[in-house]
């Protein structure tokens, strides 16, 4: 099991602990993207990275409106970081974040 998220094109951020990625898919789900996760517990960070080997990077420019993120990470700066400098994404202000 590994700590691995997926996006979703109606805009949910699926985390857990997954052999892959779509495992963390629900019926009706449209994966846009994935990859990795950690939580900086210093700097209160969920830190998001990499991609999927399936999925590929998350696409955020295909999420319109909210971002809907698990109860549990409410509290911590979210932060993606690609395979490159141009990848990053400040996600706790690009988004309006809906703790569900």
């Amino acid at each position: 099991m590994e700590p691995k998220f997926i996006l979703t094109l109606d805009g949910h951020l699926r985390i857990g602990s997954v052999q892959m990625h779509k495992d963390l898919l629900v019926p009706n789900d449209t994966c846009i993207g994935g990859g990795f996760w950690e939580i900086d517990p210093i700097s209160m960070k969920l830190l998001l990275s990499g991609k999927s080997y399936v999925y590929g990077k998350p696409k955020w420019n295909f999420v319109t409106g909210k971002l809907y993120v698990p109860k549990d990470y409410e509290g911590l700066r979210i932060e993606y970081n690609g395979d490159s400098f141009v990848d990053y994404v400040n996600v706790s202000e690009q988004f309006e974040i809906s703790y569900y």
